[in-house]
């Protein structure tokens, strides 16, 4: 019997049931060209449709190398139900839009069904095992003539559609697949999961070098700090090195990008995780079904918190077409963006895969430009980062120096850091990675609050590497403080646990990074956050030094005195102006005006900044994996 030979061998499973164990073939383009071509357009001719839309369809097939049954169910205007309904009525049999997740039998091989949905035998208490089937057309034939020959089979077989094989499968192995995304990094890469937030060597080195700090100053005060001010002065002074070498090397973008390159797509997953944003549904939607790339080989996964009824109902009214899917992810500790996108890496059909977040607005050939470029790269690439534009920037000076502080970062440091081979902490959407890799290498980590910064800096540890594109994608940046100190206290909170991981066994780190890079990843992630600690003690350092001079004659000021005062003033107005600067260049003419003059608030902005960081400190300690929700609002 054909049709990927419905009926399979079943073993017993450990409760006496029985158990589908046959291997299912990986959804490519072209799983359907084994079978005839022209039985596939005679079984799609006999359902109906016209010769001028199949022999359109089946150009798009050649192009996209997929079948034309795959390119017809992309078609605008064609219903999945009314498609494998009318299937089921020309083999007389009877047909079901859903299937009962309490009748499927979990296993380890289940999640199989969600790359090419086939068949599914289900159990009832009281009836025979029935076999729900996804006809394909190509081999529509085929199992007519089986059931003509053994009408038995019509007792036990009903016909499907792939979208409800695919829901059915999510649910029945929710339970195993939520537990497998919390636990897996954790027990096969302890070493880099963050679900231990200080190990117990970390923890003594802590509390002993605090311990022997705060007696130093309690006991010798004025030995202890003349010493501490200069070694936190000139440790402040080499966090600026990478921004002035990024702002020293700054390139500018090419005007023009080279054109496409030649020969088939492949598929292309694309994952959204939704929380709370039936706000921007419909924005979304829309921003996604404008991407570049043909619709039979997009897989969209809108990523839903499972009892988050009101964005699965907002999304659900957006006439979702073939290329979407909703997944729906158990509710389980802990409650992160991460965990819910490693839920649907067993699902993920594309050889590459994209992040977004629910309020971006991708460039429409953001894809394409990144399909070409990994083209172009070496294995070794595995993420490429698109840079994030803000485009509200005359909403508020939050706003404003936000969208400064993006175009220094995604236009200017990280190209700095891609160029010279150096590691790269990504940002939070619009990272694309060879799917391959992503899975290799375990995912993003549950426990993490920047699962981005982590997942980037893991990758090179591994050997791995990363590298920008040039298109696109705009959000919008918070507005009000409130909203502007929650997300800034997360991102703390998870670049504290990214260092933590990370230094867990320095030495080791070295060796698998090398001696350059594990120095960068100390100026990247270390820099930053003991600048942002830091900087009202800068500020005191300076007034100090000022006071301290001016209430001195110029001849008795010593040079040591001096050198230090001017480190101290570099520090200030030194990490001003690179931050500007940077930003300045990067942006365009449009941008710029937006922001206008408050970047005069930058001293403001920074201050706040060490605030989110002392923030994030206490709530590592008191909520190590809380994950504080930005709100987002449509574009008007």
């Amino acid at each position: 019997m054909r049709l990927g030979e419905y009926p399979q061998r079943s073993t017993p499973s450990s409760d006496g049931r029985a158990e589908d164990i046959s291997p299912v073939a990986a959804d490519t383009p072209d799983s359907s060209s084994a079978a005839d071509p022209g039985s596939e357009t005679a079984a799609l001719r006999s359902l109906g449709f016209s010769k001028p839309l199949l022999a359109s369809l089946s150009a798009k097939a050649r192009a996209n190398g997929t079948s034309l049954e795959l390119e017809l169910l992309h078609h605008p205007g064609i219903d999945e139900n009314a498609y494998y309904g009318a299937m089921a009525r020309l083999l007389r049999l009877p047909f079901m839009d859903t299937i009962d997740s309490a009748a499927v039998t979990d296993s380890k091989t289940l999640d199989t069904q969600l790359h090419r949905p086939m068949m599914l035998r289900l159990y009832h208490n009281r009836e025979a095992p029935k076999m729900a089937v996804v006809p394909e057309a190509a081999r529509l034939g085929d199992l007519a003539a089986a059931l003509a020959n053994l009408p038995a089979l019509r007792t036990d077989l009903f016909v499907t559609t792939p979208r409800a094989v695919r829901a059915a499968v999510w649910r029945a192995g929710a339970g195993r697949r939520v537990r497998d995304t919390v636990t897996e990094l954790f027990e096969h890469r302890q070493a880099q999961s963050a679900r231990i937030v200080l190990t117990g060597g970390q923890g003594f080195a802590a509390g002993l070098l605090l311990a022997a700090l705060l007696a130093a100053i309690v006991i010798a005060p004025s030995s202890v700090l003349p010493i501490l001010h200069p070694a936190l002065s000139f440790l402040y002074l080499t966090s600026l090195l990478l921004k002035v070498l990024a702002l020293i090397h700054w390139r500018q973008k090419p005007k023009s990008l080279p054109p496409r390159p030649a020969g088939k797509l492949p598929k292309y997953t694309v994952l959204v995780a939704l929380y709370r944003e039936a706000a921007v549904a419909e924005q979304l939607i829309r921003c996604l079904k404008r991407l570049d790339w043909p619709p039979s080989l997009l897989d969209i996964k809108l990523v839903c918190e499972a009892d988050d009824s009101e964005t699965i109902a907002a999304l659900r009214t957006q006439q979702l077409t073939a290329q979407f899917e909703i997944v729906e992810v158990p509710p389980a500790t802990p409650r992160t963006k991460p965990k819910a996108l490693s839920y649907t890496l067993p699902g993920i059909r594309g050889d590459f895969v994209v992040v977004y977040d629910a309020e971006d607005r991708p460039h429409p050939a953001q894809l394409r430009e990144a399909h070409q470029r990994f083209l172009e790269l070496p294995e070794e690439v595995a993420c490429l980062q698109a840079p994030l534009i803000v485009t509200n920037g005359r909403r508020s000076w939050i706003s404003a120096l936000f969208a400064l502080e993006y175009a220094a970062l995604f236009r200017g440091l990280l190209p700095f850091l891609a160029r010279h081979r150096m590691p790269m902490p990504l940002g939070g959407t619009s990272n694309h990675f060879r799917t391959d890799v992503l899975r290799k290498v375990g995912g993003w980590d549950p426990f993490n609050v920047t699962e981005d910064a982590d997942l980037g800096l893991r990758l090179f540890r591994l050997g791995y590497r990363s590298d920008v594109l040039h298109r696109q994608t705009l959000e919008d940046a918070p507005t009000e403080t409130k909203v502007w100190m929650g997300q800034r206290t997360r991102w703390f909170k998870g670049w504290v646990q990214t260092w933590l991981v990370l230094m867990r066994q320095p030495r080791r780190l070295v060796k698998e990074m090398g001696l350059r890079d594990f120095i960068v990843l100390q100026l990247l992630i270390g820099g930053m956050l003991l600048s942002s600690l830091l900087h009202p003690l800068i500020f005191i350092f300076v007034a100090e030094g000022a006071i301290a001079m001016m209430a001195t004659p110029a001849t008795a000021i010593s040079n040591w005195g001096l050198l230090l005062f001017i480190v101290d003033a570099i520090n200030i107005f030194g990490s001003y102006l690179t931050f500007i600067a940077l930003g300045i260049k990067a942006m365009t003419g449009h941008e710029k005006r937006q922001v206008g003059i408050r970047w005069t608030a930058l001293p403001l902005y920074w201050l706040m900044t060490s605030v989110a960081s002392w923030r994030a400190l206490i709530e590592l300690h008191r909520k190590p994996f809380l994950w504080q929700k930005t709100p987002h609002q449509p574009v008007p």
